[in-house]
């Protein structure tokens, strides 16, 4: 008896100290680990930090009043539908709108092949446990959405990075990096991009691009998947034509009302093949069996009684004005050797350190001079993306941005003169430990 509560004692301490079904998980849940942006939430959600971190939409702009009244109305008329189960495709109505959501970027869909989804997150979810084998390749962006790399890793996707610049993908290293995965016999399953306004470097895919990208892609038999959540919230001129407006069958179209609304609705799609749309809802009935009808009826009912393309332009001049003044504020105020992107649309700047930086060492002095932002190395699967950074505008106050650049300059001027000063390795060696903080994309 004493040998066996002996034994009791230290298999507790050890289940203190480690996970005790560490044995018992399937092997795709190695890949699930803390994302660089979740590891930000306590200390960016703290008052006195300037969170340039966090891509959260300005919802205080929405006519929450308004909003208020129809949510209470869509429950006193129709109150016994909207709390019901609903379609696992979703609401046949909502379909149809979405497709009338899309024809501002040249899209043109049949509601049936719309599928609505909690989030484009899903969306991305469901294409990926759909197609992904353990192993399978997955292109994407470098940088590349965060969100999506955690899904990718979580079913075991190698992913190989595609070089952008400032018009986004490089077509030559596509169809180089194809050619090459080809030649090693691997197996390359999609091509992952935001090609508008892109999570988390701010680019765009110019339209000769576009067409060249859905050209190499076809030629080699990829399918494309195009995320597309700030399409409509561009600065300058018409929405961009979608990459899904010129390939129907090879392209599959992911949407979402995060942005363009709320992301408290959690309501995205996904537009997709015909046969691939069958097998998204099979997996969506399987993971659900059908999710909120509430959500999806209040979102229609808001596209079908408000104002949403005057919302959206309020936005679009909102996001401008923090856009121009995170611009503005970088020029006037970060040290030589500095340089970023200039979004014309969207969230995100990606900011480029001068050599011998280290963004993800430089976190923890940037948090105690009461800044944050998020380290490139969390948008690569390969580590890279060292010296980049992602800067958020679209929450803080154009005052707050100022005043969180001013902060952050000096903090990377303090880390200049300690690589001046002692080299490199000294700057990684004072970084201190990680900060754990804002479960936002």
């Amino acid at each position: 008896m004493p040998e066996e509560q002996d034994h009791g004692r230290r298999t507790a301490a050890q289940g203190s100290r480690i996970d005790t079904y560490i044995d018992r998980y399937a092997a795709r849940a190695a890949g699930m680990v803390a994302s660089e942006i979740r590891a930000l939430f306590a200390v960016a959600s703290r008052p006195e930090v300037v969170s340039l971190a966090g891509g959260m939409p300005y919802v205080t702009a929405l006519p929450l009043d308004a909003v208020g009244e129809l949510v209470a109305d869509l429950v006193a008329r129709r109150g016994t539908v909207a709390l019901q189960y609903g379609s696992a495709q979703g609401d046949p109505h909502l379909r149809e709108q979405i497709c009338d959501f899309m024809r501002l970027e040249g899209i043109d869909a049949a509601p049936d092949d719309v599928v609505v989804t909690v989030g484009s997150q899903q969306a991305l979810d469901l294409i990926t446990r759909i197609f992904i084998d353990p192993g399978d390749v997955v292109l994407a962006e470098g940088p590349s959405y965060v969100g999506a790399l955690g899904t990718f890793a979580a079913y075991q996707a190698s992913v190989v990075h595609v070089d952008m610049d400032d018009e986004g993908l490089i077509p030559e290293v596509l169809a180089e990096t194809i050619a090459s995965l080809d030649r090693a016999g691997r197996r390359i399953k999609f091509l992952y991009t935001v090609p508008t306004f892109q999570n988390p470097a701010g680019v765009t895919l110019s339209a000769a691009r576009r067409h060249q990208v859905l050209e190499i892609c076809r030629r080699a038999g990829v399918l494309v998947v195009e995320d597309n959540p700030y399409g409509l919230l561009g600065f300058d001129g018409e929405p961009m034509r979608a990459l899904r407006a010129d390939d129907p069958e090879g392209v599959v179209y992911l949407g979402s009302f995060s942005k363009t609304l709320a992301p408290g609705f959690r309501v995205g799609w996904a537009l997709a093949p015909h046969a691939v749309r069958d097998k998204l809802v099979l997996a969506l009935e399987s993971a659900v069996l059908s999710h909120s009808s509430f959500t999806q009826l209040a979102v229609g009912q808001y596209l079908a009684t408000q104002p949403w393309r005057e919302q959206i332009k309020a936005f679009r001049e909102l996001y401008r004005e923090r856009r121009d003044t995170l611009l503005g504020a970088l020029e006037a105020l970060m040290p030589p050797g500095c340089s970023w992107t200039r979004p014309a649309g969207g969230f995100f700047v990606w900011l480029t350190l001068p050599e011998g930086l280290d963004s993800k060492a430089m976190l923890p002095r940037a948090v105690a001079e009461r800044v944050a932002f998020v380290p490139g190395t969390g948008f690569y699967a390969d580590a890279a993306g060292v010296r980049n950074m992602r800067l958020s505008y679209c929450y803080p106050e154009p005052e707050r941005i100022r005043e969180g650049v001013r902060r952050l300059a000096g903090v990377v001027q303090q880390d200049l003169l300690l690589r001046d000063t002692f080299g490199t390795g000294s700057v990684r060696a004072h970084g201190g430990v990680d900060t754990p903080g804002p479960d936002v994309t």
